[in-house]
């Protein structure tokens, strides 16, 4: 009466599984046996006395002992098939030592299982914690639930062992809801049932709900302590959630409970090891480092995690030159104690030391440790490579690894398009896809990038179509990157409709849309934003500032400006750093202020560099100031120019007055310090396919077309009142061939293309890599007139908008 009694209060306690149509399992890690149903599988024997193996002889069983002892499985099932009748401890002892070994091996004990129930051995309340411990370890939780039912037909639900044993599979297999039912319906409840729903909590990063379990525990437990399981499992959730004050709460506890002591036992030295290494880790996670370094020396073993969660810790902190001696000193210690996470946060802060040289003797150490086969370790190592700007050895890499991840392509992707490389990143993201790898949010965050610095919209709008599907549009760093890149496209309306769409924002979003308004001239637009950003409590940072001046200047907004860099440093306490100063000094140049301008330097409280006087030099150019120009120009060349682009102004300032020996002079120091011009080009996309121009170029198959073309748009804005100005030809030649020259520059040519292959109906927009020059903007105002087309253009500095003979730069750029 008991028994059916204990049957029915278990049965009423199982949650609803629905019946599988056989009794199978889902292997997840390894192409496994497939087990066929049978009428035994999906219907348990009844109940029998165990049975002990009569034939079955005492040297087997402790042959087979021994071999479970030692690990040796496949030995060990060779002499459990010579038992003629094993008994159902017999059954237990493998089961439970495959349960405890691999995946795969797990997949054997559950085949095993099987059998046992085939050649009807009844199993116990040993039998069913070992084969649920094997569902855990496979994250099968449809063949978990049938086991379940077989304990409810054995009547064993209500035990202590099988009940914490499903409440843990049901944890693992992610099935949260059956495993808080299992654990509420315990007649009975120890330490370990409550661990186990505890972690259960904090693995899913239910915060509140383990919170609220974890003061349960402590109300319900009279006899019971929370011991090191419980802290080991509740710590990382603290460190999910960045809770100091609540980790410090619980390092407390363990002083108090005297936790940290490990003399008694080697059990307890190891749950020393792993508490101690939560505590560190948690502390590193939240930004004590101090403290997470007092618990790493205080404690008197470690093993290779715990070094891995400090050296990590400090790489998290962006402390990447102590991250990296700690890591030395783990060396030192003997390299077991060398792990794939380590290495990958050591990698990781050589990448942001720019260490290549020891990151390069890095991989010659786990190439003799054998550590380089691991995926982790791989992937550290290709990203190393990758932001290190070496794609060649980055590629190499990639081809030699046997296995590839997620992972593995978005390091590849993100380093083509930090070095420039936008096309190549497209190639590795098909071969990704024709892999079948499932790209990620990280691995679209960093192609989109790659849409941006091609301007290619139809690309991008591709992109966004993919994160959609993928169920990403609504991640963060995602909707940021689109904003830029429908920006950079020139489609800054679709980059306010993502912004407008988000269902958070962080500072980046704000920084980034601000941003967008700025290179496109509609520097009201960002200050409206800025405004409503205040509003709504968002606290700007000194990148928002230099968006917002950035803003300012590209819109000829100087009184604003000016008003905007008072405001950041009197009313928001940011000190100006030298990317201000810069904006500021823009900002006056472009308006004609050269003489105000040169004063602010003067008046700068840090010394002024390179980029600054670079600044003020581009508006002596176009302002035409020679005498300011070369005071300019010998501060540049005192402090050394850092680059082609300030002895290309310099060079541009002596050809326009036509002092064209000292032009020549520039050039020839600017070789031999092996500075090489950029040449200007130019590129337009034409479904989704991108055509490419240089000045002069006739390498297109359409060039005598488009030739043809700009030989008739020529004729129609000279009508107009077109005039060359054969200033910005910079070399020493006739009028005639200089007005040949101009006709001929690359943005002109896109231009040119785009009228002959897009309907009028259709805005032509054009990327250049180098400034759009005064003639060329002229002319491209004319020609959206003549032609009454929308033209865009985006050159270096911003976004020209030309439309009706008008730009929206008004001239001013």
């Amino acid at each position: 009466m008991r028994h059916r009694s204990l049957a029915a209060a278990a049965s009423a306690s199982a949650p609803p599984p629905q019946m599988p149509p056989s009794f199978h399992f889902h292997w997840r890690h390894h192409a496994a046996r497939r087990l066929s149903s049978t009428t035994a599988c999906l219907h348990p024997p009844p109940l029998q006395p165990p049975r002990a193996s009569a034939s079955a002889s005492a040297s087997l069983l402790l042959q087979l002992q021994d071999h479970i002892a030692s690990g040796h499985l496949s030995r060990a099932h060779h002499l459990f098939d010579q038992i003629p009748s094993p008994d159902v401890r017999t059954y237990n002892d493998l089961i439970r030592a495959y349960s405890s070994s691999s995946p795969t091996a797990a997949a054997d004990g559950l085949h095993l299982y099987r059998r046992m129930l085939r050649h009807r051995v009844a199993p116990n309340n040993y039998t069913f914690p070992f084969a649920l411990k094997a569902c855990s370890a496979l994250a099968d939780h449809h063949c978990g639930r049938a086991i379940h039912r077989h304990a409810i037909h054995a009547g064993l639900q209500a035990d202590l062992f099988v009940s914490t044993a499903l409440l843990d599979m049901y944890v693992k297999c992610a099935c949260l809801p059956d495993a808080a039912h299992i654990f509420a319906t315990m007649p009975a409840r120890d330490l370990v049932a409550w661990n186990a729903m505890l972690a259960g909590y904090a693995h899913h990063g239910m915060y509140h709900h383990a919170v609220a379990h974890l003061l349960s525990m402590q109300m319900q437990m009279h006899r019971l302590r929370p011991n090191a399981s419980t802290l080991v499992a509740l710590l990382p959730l603290l460190a999910q959630q960045g809770a100091l004050a609540q980790g410090t709460s619980v390092h407390a506890y363990r002083i108090r409970a005297c936790l940290h002591s490990n003399r008694n036992s080697k059990s307890k030295l190891t749950d020393g090891v792993l508490l101690g290494t939560a505590l560190l880790d948690m502390y590193a996670k939240c930004g004590s480092l101090l403290y997470a370094r007092r618990v790493f020396d205080a404690m008197p073993a470690r093993n290779e995690v715990t070094w891995s969660a400090l050296i990590g810790g400090f790489v998290l902190c962006s402390r990447m030159t102590q991250a990296f001696l700690l890591f030395k000193a783990m060396l030192a210690q003997g390299l077991c104690f060398l792990s794939p996470t380590s290495i990958a946060s050591a990698l990781r802060a050589c990448a942001s030391l720019d260490h290549l040289r020891m990151g390069e003797q890095l991989h010659a150490l786990l190439a003799k440790s054998g550590v380089h086969a691991d995926l982790t370790a791989g992937n550290s190592l290709l990203s190393m490579y990758a932001k290190a700007g070496l794609i060649d050895q980055a590629i190499a890499l990639f081809d030699e690894m046997a296995v590839k991840d997620t992972v593995s392509y978005s390091a590849l992707v993100s380093g083509y398009v930090q070095n420039g490389r936008a096309e190549e990143a497209f190639l590795v993201f098909k071969k990704m896809q024709a892999c079948n790898v499932e790209p990620d949010a990280a691995t679209m965050v960093s192609l989109i990038p790659a849409c941006s610095h091609l301007a290619a919209l139809q690309h991008g709008r591709c992109s966004h179509g993919s994160v959609i599907i993928r169920g990403l549009a609504s991640e963060t760093s995602i909707c940021n990157a689109l904003i830029d890149m429908y920006a950079k496209c020139g489609r800054i309306d679709l980059s306010r409709q993502v912004f407008n769409m988000m269902p958070s924002r962080d500072i980046v979003s704000w920084n980034t849309m601000i941003a967008g308004y700025g290179i496109h001239g509609l520097g009201k637009e960002a200050t409206a934003l800025f405004l409503e950003m205040n509003n709504l409590g968002f606290p700007p940072d000194g990148v928002t500032f230099i968006c917002l001046l950035s803003a300012c200047s590209h819109s000829g907004l100087v009184i604003e400006g000016k008003h905007w860099f008072h405001v950041m440093r009197h009313g928001y306490g940011l000190t100006p750093r030298m990317e201000h100063y810069i904006c500021m000094v823009d900002l006056l140049s472009r308006g004609g202020f050269l003489d105000e301008a040169y004063e602010f330097i003067q008046s700068m409280p840090l010394r002024a560099d390179v980029r600054v006087w670079v600044a003020l030099l581009g508006a002596c150019r176009v302002y035409k100031n020679i005498d300011l120009g070369k005071k300019v120009s010998r501060m540049i060349q005192e402090l050394g120019p850092e680059g082609t682009g300030n002895f290309v102004l310099l060079s541009n300032i002596y050809s326009a007055a036509g002092r064209f020996d000292e032009a020549a002079e520039v050039r020839i120091i600017q070789k031999v310090q092996g500075f090489k011009k950029s040449p200007g080009c130019s590129w337009i996309e034409i479904n989704g396919s991108l055509h490419a121009f240089v000045g002069g170029d006739q390498s297109h198959p359409q060039s005598p077309e488009i030739y043809r073309e700009l030989d008739n748009i020529l004729v129609g804005i000279k009508k107009l009142g077109y005039q060359p100005d054969t200033s910005f030809v910079l070399q020493d030649l006739e009028e005639e061939e200089k007005e040949k020259a101009l006709i001929c520059h690359s943005e002109k040519l896109a231009i040119a293309y785009g009228i002959l292959s897009l309907s009028e109906d259709k805005t032509i927009f054009v990327t250049k890599n180098l400034r759009v020059c005064g003639d060329c903007h002229t002319v491209i105002k004319h020609i959206s007139l003549l032609k009454r087309r929308a033209i865009i253009v985006r050159d270096a500095n911003r976004f020209h908008h030309f439309k009706n003979g008008q730009c929206s730069c008004g001239d001013f750029w």
